[in-house]
């Protein structure tokens, strides 16, 4: 049984449907008589919609319907909601512009949805699509924020004035104004974080049926969490009973937090199969995704650091841009605002912190949570600032982190923003972490590659995460018919091992097989309730429920094994799938128990029910936290940076699968160096155009731009969840960015390059070269 259970590398167990080809996505479903769908995008960033014919169009062959903006209006159909209530500095609420599934009065960005096509085949939808004639009139766009909010800028949303979405605080600036007029250094520093495309390997797709006998809808769909969905299409778009909407997510290819939210081509499919009477299906293409799928990060962020004459942090201020584009996407305000500025004391000692952001409408396809959230861009600005005042002031970076960690006999610690981290060793993880990368040798490679041309720099980020929390989180375990134990869970895997994971823990605890625990996800009217998967709160939140609910079938065990073994319930032990009589060699296996339980003429009375279990909990957030060391090589002739040793030294409480930690940050580290050196979503200025949509032009990172990556776990238990385990699917996209930016900076430091912003492409690099040369 330890072979299986928790705290083992168990190979993943859904893996080989995925490698063999028999995995289940949302394409791969075909409903009888199912009609295919194409969305007619805009082809410009800002324009006013004069009128659109679509009369040679509907009697092409094989058309069913044409839909525009004037049929939703007509049938009632509401602008989909952002659901994320926030107040400006002043107390007033944020703009709230209305976003469309279908575009009437204005397009906003290029790839707006303008129209639907629905037909027999895709072929034919596609054809039709190209005889609708939409008459634009351009307007100009702002795509930049800062242009976006200079009084000449065009109007976006005549609901939101100014192109001004929010301008959010998270306090009182006095106290932080005070402490800087009182510092002995203030070190400044503006840092891009950078636009990202999110390219989840499977593209969205929509599938909608409606029952006209019960009323009733049906959208399969690739979600991080149906009930959010189904919650958002029943009451706000189609205000009908709850009931009457099912939504179902089969196996997902990546989501990224891309996938959480509700899109108008999940609306608009549901809308036509109301209408037609028919299955509507609807598939992304991957130029699609470039143009509607919600894009993460881009901030422009302004940070400030006061210390004293020892180099302590007495005060952090920080002003933000961000941009949300063209709509303000389900959870996009709470992002750069709560999510992001509640970490940034990251791992440190900072009395004081003041934040201030504003959120910028732009010409651009709508941004929101991307691997992270908000915590990236906020330890990148946070480490970066560390980097320049150590130069500044003259002191080692390791030296000042080390005068201002959060020491390990002061948890649990309160920061200024309102946290409250539980465990940690910070310091540890630092030494682990400069000893797995030979810090001590550094000197002698850089000279080394001094002798060939290059220059070499080790840079350092200590992150830390903060997941989501207070969640709440069911989990229902049922012993079957068929000898199997199914486990309902609310959590959505979109690739991280959920199945894996869930299933060692359900083994550990119960002693039952893992060939013979079958875990259920992704089906409203199967899970009565759950929170997704979002904010890396899988395994603590869905792991405490699935604990609670073994917890009670152990409990119901003992009645029913003390029923069958004429024993008292107090004098049956439980280990191992066994249940015993205390000092005796009398038991009966945990499924033969079950198998009894269910005939109610075995049981008793007060057993009804069987040993079927459920258990809802409200966990609370976790804060994973560690160390990452990049090293790179630069190439002054050409700008290229390659980025040759990487060390992360990762505390995730307790781990219940160490290969599938280790393969989430893996992932996770190659995002952050994709964004840190490759990634660059550009917008032209003049047309609005996105530059980068495809990837002829969008570079995601390859193998051969990827080291190999040393992964260390030291594992100190989170003390608010019964596992002691910490979320592990952001955080290597928390840390990365900031450790190759910071190794960069070290390695061009000799020429006096201080900082240089992401993505730090070649051109980028050579050009911060030549500009010092000259």
């Amino acid at each position: 049984m330890e072979k299986f259970g928790a705290s083992q590398p168990l190979r993943r167990i859904e893996d080989r449907r995925f490698i063999t080809g028999t995995g289940r996505y949302t394409d791969d479903i075909t409903r009888p008589g199912q009609a295919h769908a194409f969305i007619l995008r805009s082809p410009h960033a800002h324009a006013r919609i004069k009128g659109i014919d679509t009369e040679a169009a509907r009697a092409m062959p094989g058309v069913l319907a044409i839909f525009t903006a004037a049929d939703l209006d007509a049938d009632g159909i509401p602008p989909l909601p952002c659901i994320i209530p926030l107040k400006n500095r002043d107390g007033s609420g944020r703009a709230d512009p209305p976003r469309p599934a279908l575009a009437g009065d204005k397009v906003r960005h290029v790839g707006d949805q303008v129209a639907m096509i629905v037909a027999e085949s895709m072929a034919a939808a596609r054809d039709a699509a190209e005889a609708v004639i939409v008459d634009y009139e351009e307007l100009p766009p702002a795509t930049d924020m800062r242009r976006a909010l200079s009084p000449e800028a065009p109007l976006i949303h005549e609901a939101a004035p100014g192109n001004l979405c929010f301008d959010w605080q998270n306090s009182d600036p006095a106290a932080a104004e005070a402490a800087f007029a009182g510092a002995h250094q203030v070190v400044a520093l503006e840092v891009v974080n950078n636009r990202v495309v999110v390219a989840s390997m499977e593209t969205r797709a929509a599938l909608a049926e409606y029952d006209p006998a019960t009323e009733r809808l049906t959208l399969h769909t690739n979600t991080q969490g149906v009930h959010l969905l189904k919650r958002l299409l029943a009451e706000a778009i189609f205000k009908v009973p709850p009931e009457k909407v099912r939504v179902v997510t089969p196996d997902v290819g990546g989501g990224f937090g891309m996938k959480i939210y509700l899109y108008p081509e999940q609306v608009l499919a549901c809308y036509a199969a109301r209408k037609l009477g028919r299955p509507v299906k609807w598939t992304s293409e991957r130029g699609d995704a470039f143009l509607s799928d919600t894009q993460g990060r881009d901030n422009l962020t302004r940070g400030e650091l006061a210390l004293d004459d020892q180099g302590r942090f007495l005060a952090l201020r920080v002003s933000t841009l961000a941009n949300l584009g063209g709509y303000v996407s389900t959870f996009a305000p709470f992002i750069p605002t709560v999510a992001g500025t509640r970490v940034l004391s990251v791992q440190y000692r900072i009395p004081i912190i003041h934040a201030a952001v504003k959120g910028v409408l732009t010409n651009t396809v709508p941004v929101d949570a991307y691997r992270g959230a908000g915590r990236p861009e906020a330890n990148y600005l946070v480490e970066r600032l560390i980097e320049v005042a150590a130069r500044r002031l003259g002191i080692s970076a390791i030296e000042l982190r080390r005068r201002n960690f959060i020491s390990a006999d002061a948890f649990p610690y309160q920061t200024p923003t309102g946290l409250k981290y539980d465990s940690g060793a910070f310091a540890e993880n630092l030494d682990r972490a400069l000893k797995a990368a030979d810090h001590s040798g550094l000197a002698a490679r850089k000279a080394a590659a001094k002798a060939r041309g290059r220059f070499r720099g080790l840079g350092i980020a200590c992150y830390l995460e903060a997941t989501a929390g207070p969640t709440e989180e069911r989990a229902e375990i049922r012993f079957g018919e068929d000898g199997l134990v199914h486990v309902l869970v609310g959590t959505q895997s979109n690739g991280q091992g959920h199945e894996t994971g869930y299933t060692q823990l359900i083994s550990h605890q119960l002693g039952v097989p893992i060939e013979r625990i079958v875990i259920h996800q992704g089906d409203s009217d199967l899970i009565r309730t759950g929170g997704g998967t979002g904010g890396a709160r899988s395994l603590y939140a869905e792991g405490g429920a699935i604990l609670g609910a073994s917890e009670q079938v152990i409990e119901k065990g003992r009645v029913m094994a003390g029923h069958l073994l004429e024993a008292a319930p107090v004098d049956i032990e439980f280990g191992s799938g066994q249940f015993r009589i205390a000092g005796t060699d009398r038991m009966i296996g945990i499924l033969d128990v079950a198998a009894a339980a269910r005939d109610p003429a075995r049981r008793p009375k007060d057993l009804d029910g069987g040993l079927d279990s459920d258990a809802k909990i409200t966990a609370q957030g976790t804060f994973p936290n560690g160390c990452h060391v990049a090293e790179v090589e630069v190439d002054p002739e050409t700008g290229r940076v390659a980025v040759v040793a990487y060390h992360v030294v990762d505390d995730m409480g307790r781990v219940i699968n160490p290969l599938i930690v280790e393969g989430q940050v893996h992932g996770g580290v190659g995002q952050g160096i994709g964004q840190a050196l490759l990634e660059r979503t550009l917008y032209d200025a003049e047309s609005g155009q996105l530059l980068t949509g495809s990837f002829m032009d969008y570079t995601l990172p390859r193998a051969d731009d990827l080291p190999n990556i040393d992964f260390q776990l030291n594992e100190v238990p989170c003390q608010t969840n019964p596992l002691g385990v910490k979320g592990a699917g952001e955080a290597g996209s928390v840390g990365a960015p900031q450790a190759v930016i910071n190794a960069i900076c070290d390695a061009l430091a000799p020429l006096g390059i201080e900082h240089i912003d992401m993505p730090a492409t070649p051109e980028r690099v050579w050009r911060a070269i030549q500009e010092k040369a000259t």
